[in-house]
């Protein structure tokens, strides 16, 4: 197996595990399911027994072949030679379930969840501290998290042991679940401006929440906004629960005028760039691997 394989994916060896994560899951007879790094087919046989249709992707042209072979007499799983992150997704409904590379963990997810038709449901094994990082906790929320909770739900929903993978990894490893709200919580004609608003917060250099929003509320607004969401002056963007990221935007779009909403015009592109900034230094700067899962 190509070392670049080897070293960024490690894969699940025990078919029953497998098939008890499949089983409790939300994949159903009637699902087409996407498998991404499908290897050497051990999920995709899983799935294929469980789901409507199976589209297998896999960029390693050794385990292509492999997987052909494996499942050339399966009329419900479909072989894909193709790297996930310059591949179409569909624009029919979907669900994906896969043990993904690690070093691309972070390209993958932004890949599903920003895609025209994201899949419904997904679930995907990854190291422990990324899924935190992407799905926040209570004590601390993300950029990633709280930009992106509205139209998602995050959850961790097993916890492996390093002995079921080959080879064994030296880190935790989770399944992540990312689920697509029913209904968002954020209006479609309010989208831009919450995330505009979320990554102007977030980029602030001031250490603490009531000065980077001094120009945005006035003392006496911010004073009402403290009371009602239960939060101490002295409280950072991170140490903000979901619950009261909403309840501040809530504040932001009902008591400040349109002349100041404007200050946060263009935050998110801004952000975007900078980050795309950093992946360019990364790329000419360190090894093959420079890919970190980051916050954004």
């Amino acid at each position: 197996m190509r070392k670049s394989i080897r070293y960024s994916q490690n894969f699940l060896k025990d078919k029953r595990l497998i098939q008890e994560l499949v089983d409790n899951s939300s994949l159903a007879q009637n699902d087409v399911v996407f498998e991404i790094g499908s290897g050497k087919g051990i999920i995709t046989e899983v799935l294929a027994s469980h789901c409507k249709n199976v589209v297998a992707i896999e960029s390693d042209p050794r385990l292509v072949n492999n997987l052909r072979t494996k499942f050339q007499h399966y009329q419900n799983v479909q072989v894909q030679s193709a790297n996930i992150l310059a591949y179409n997704l569909p624009n029919y409904e979907y669900k994906v379930f896969s043990n993904i590379p690690f070093n691309i963990t972070a390209d993958i997810i932004r890949k599903l969840i920003y895609a025209h038709t994201p899949p419904n449901d997904c679930y995907l094994i990854i190291q422990r501290e990324a899924a935190l990082k992407f799905a926040g906790t209570v004590s601390k929320e993300t950029l990633f998290s709280v930009l992106n909770k509205p139209w998602y739900e995050f959850s961790i929903t097993h916890q492996f042991s390093s002995s079921d993978f080959i080879p064994e990894p030296n880190v935790s490893i989770v399944l992540l679940r990312i689920q697509k709200r029913k209904e968002a919580l954020i209006t479609n004609d309010q989208k831009q401006i919450y995330k505009n608003f979320v990554a102007f917060t977030f980029n602030r250099s001031i250490p603490n929440l009531k000065k980077g929003l001094q120009n945005i509320f006035s003392s006496t607004q911010y004073s009402i906004i403290s009371r009602e969401l239960h939060q101490n002056d002295n409280v950072t963007p991170t140490q903000l629960t979901f619950e009261q990221w909403l309840g501040i935007f809530n504040s932001f779009t009902k008591l400040v005028d349109h002349r100041k909403q404007q200050v946060i015009i263009g935050a998110e592109a801004k952000i975007i760039k900078d980050a795309s900034k950093i992946d360019k230094v990364h790329r000419t700067r360190v090894s093959k691997n420079w890919r970190q899962e980051g916050i954004f």
